[in-house]
């Protein structure tokens, strides 16, 4: 009997998993960005060096980020002073808790334009082939941090864009849940 009910369990869990996986799935399409990656300090505190960010276009990324189902922005728990955390409230799930590196603070947008955010691995390494992010230093520190990457400062609209995709892939990596298009 108690075979019959650990295949049972383990059909079940499959078909979960199964039907979770086009929500885990993330775009790995990036278009290749334009010129010289920024400079970044090798250690912690991780920041861009000599990027001066676009006021306009880091207020239009908190203001989309700010209508994502759950998600409340304040100060961060994790990064420089000045940063914005992303924080999901309490009543949110995590699909993936063990990539969130302090709280239920999923990314942070630092004072220079350029953020931190926990991505799925395969993500977090299409941005940064395609020159979108770099690793963070301690993003070989511990299971489930593969995805923690710096996502540069988005200098145009076109590159805003590319950025609210990349964070919106991390808030559905953490969460399970897809966001509406925009």
């Amino acid at each position: 009997m108690q075979r019959i009910w650990l295949r049972i369990a383990s059909a079940v869990v499959a078909m979960e998993i199964a039907l979770a996986a086009p929500v885990f799935a993330q775009n790995i399409n990036f278009p290749v960005r334009d010129g010289v990656r920024p400079e970044t300090t090798s250690g912690v505190p991780h920041v861009q060096i000599g990027i001066q960010p676009v006021p306009e276009l880091s207020e239009e990324m908190l203001r989309q980020v700010a209508e994502f189902p759950g998600v409340v922005l304040g100060a961060t728990r994790v990064s420089l002073p000045g940063a914005v955390g992303f924080q999901l409230a309490g009543d949110v799930s995590l699909a993936q808790p063990q990539a969130i590196v302090g709280g239920r603070e999923f990314a942070h947008l630092h004072p220079d334009g350029s953020l931190h955010a926990s991505l799925h691995p395969d993500t977090a390494r299409a941005a940064i082939d395609a020159g979108w992010a770099v690793a963070h230093p301690w993003a070989d520190q511990r299971t489930g941090w593969e995805g923690f990457v710096m996502i540069y400062t988005p200098i145009s609209e076109a590159e805003l864009d590319v950025v609210l995709n990349l964070v919106r892939g991390s808030y559905t990596f953490i969460t399970g849940e897809l966001l509406p298009e925009t």
